[in-house]
């Protein structure tokens, strides 16, 4: 294992080094960081709702289709739900980063989508484009403060509405920590508390709500990416890079008649923050494209006389073809060797997103059984792509089943009015443009 992942790097690192070369010898030169611009690039308020909606439901569909078997491994998930293609209901304790909620019915969702709508009332409060990081913190910091007023302020005797209210608390609080001293511009105790957010892991915090970032800056990555990167005050190293880079993916995917590849490959051309001059090091998310390219490379090019004698299509997932599962597999045992001791790793996060997406040439159910089987921080991963892919496809390319669904449990239980969350932003979109 750690011998391909060596081979597997040297290659990368060959490709980065010969790209960097060549560029020289041409006489290219990296295009200097532009700065923001106030300007909001401009196409169709119906356009761009249907791919504000899109974003939102899509991402909350990925995080649907996770929520179930989320932290799963790829046997249990066969065992009880056999392949993964539909919504389903949510048999799982609540959590704070979870559902708040037993046995939430198909459509249910967790701090993926969440995510979304807390940080949709930030940026309402702003112009756009320049969303700020100090404001954001406030805002993080504020509705803490609510959290806990109204876990002081509930009574009665039943322990439900307790709970309840100390998961939503709980949900804040690592974020509260950071947030509180970004916002004060106190940098010692940020850096303090940044170093301990969730142990000092690479999270993916950045990555769940940075796709609306990509909403409030449409058509213009780079300026999706310096934005999402200035609110990217909970990542670390590159994580922080990801982040952005996230942002500038669908950011793009809100160009009008973008083509498909254009969207990932923002990782080649969007680079403000020089990531790809860092000495003996370059670009990490880079590298992650190229192992994402090569594991999609070498699955399809698989036939059925590669299967070897031991080959078998598990019981719960026939009667998919042998070709197809016989690549399907390929790509999870090469996905595997790049997990993280933790699954909601940024790294890992964007890797098996980017994979899924070029895997399944950015068919968007396609891409979700594909992460959703795999396991892992499956729901994490799926509304990170769903995000991306419902922004470029729009709303009305969506699976109407799900879509349906989907709106309809996050507005009666959980007080989440995805279609009103759009129209907010849309409306703010047509206000900022004018």
């Amino acid at each position: 294992m750690k011998q391909v992942f060596f081979i597997l790097l040297a290659f990368s690192l060959t490709i980065l080094f010969s790209c960097q070369t060549k560029q020289k010898e041409a006489g290219q030169k990296e295009a200097a960081p532009s700065p923001k611009t106030n300007s909001i690039s401009k196409i169709s308020d119906e356009v761009y709702y249907n791919k504000v909606l899109g974003m939102l439901v899509g991402s909350a569909i990925g995080d649907a289709m996770g929520a179930p078997t989320e932290m799963w491994n790829r046997k249990n998930i066969q065992i009880e739900y056999g392949f993964v293609s539909d919504l389903d209901t949510m048999v799982r304790f609540p959590s704070a980063e979870g559902t708040w909620k037993y046995n939430l019915p198909a459509g249910g969702t967790t701090d993926d989508t969440r995510w979304k709508k807390l940080f949709v009332k930030y940026a309402l409060e702003e112009p756009w484009p320049d969303l700020r990081a100090d404001h954001f913190a406030n805002h993080i910091t504020e509705n803490y403060k609510a959290d806990i007023q109204s876990l002081k302020s509930t009574e009665g005797f039943q322990p439900g509405p307790y709970e309840e209210n100390l998961m939503k608390m709980a949900w804040l609080q690592e974020w509260a920590i950071v947030a509180d001293a970004y916002s004060k511009n106190n940098m010692t105790t940020y850096a303090d508390a940044l170093s301990k957010f969730y142990g000092g892991e690479m999270t993916c915090a950045g990555m769940l709500y940075s796709p609306v970032v990509g909403a409030c800056v449409p058509a213009d990555p780079l300026n999706a990416y310096q934005t999402a990167y200035d609110l990217a005050i909970f990542d670390n190293g590159y994580a922080r890079d990801i982040t952005a880079l996230i942002a500038a993916m669908v950011s793009q995917a809100f160009t009008a008649n973008a083509e498909k590849p254009s969207i990932i490959n923002v990782v080649r051309t969007i680079d403000p923050k020089e990531y790809f001059k860092s000495r003996l090091v370059g670009r990490a998310s880079y590298r992650f494209y190229q192992i994402a390219n090569s594991i999609v490379s070498e699955s399809k090019e698989l036939t059925l006389k590669d299967k070897d004698i031991n080959f078998k299509i598990p019981r719960e997932w026939q009667p998919m073809d042998s070709l197809t599962y016989l690549q399907f597999s390929h790509a999870y045992t090469l996905l595997d060797k790049f997990n993280q001791d933790m699954p909601f790793h940024s790294a890992e996060i964007y890797l098996i997103t980017i994979t899924a997406m070029m895997y399944s040439d950015y068919d968007f159910e396609k891409t979700m059984e594909f992460i959703i089987n795999y396991g892992r921080d499956n729901d994490t991963v799926a509304a990170v792509a769903g995000a991306i892919l419902g922004a470029y496809w729009g709303v009305d390319h969506l699976p109407e089943k799900k879509v349906k669904q989907v709106l309809k449990v996050n507005k009666e239980l959980l007080d989440n009015d995805l279609e009103n969350l759009a129209l907010t932003i849309k409306n703010k979109y047509v206000q900022e443009k004018d």
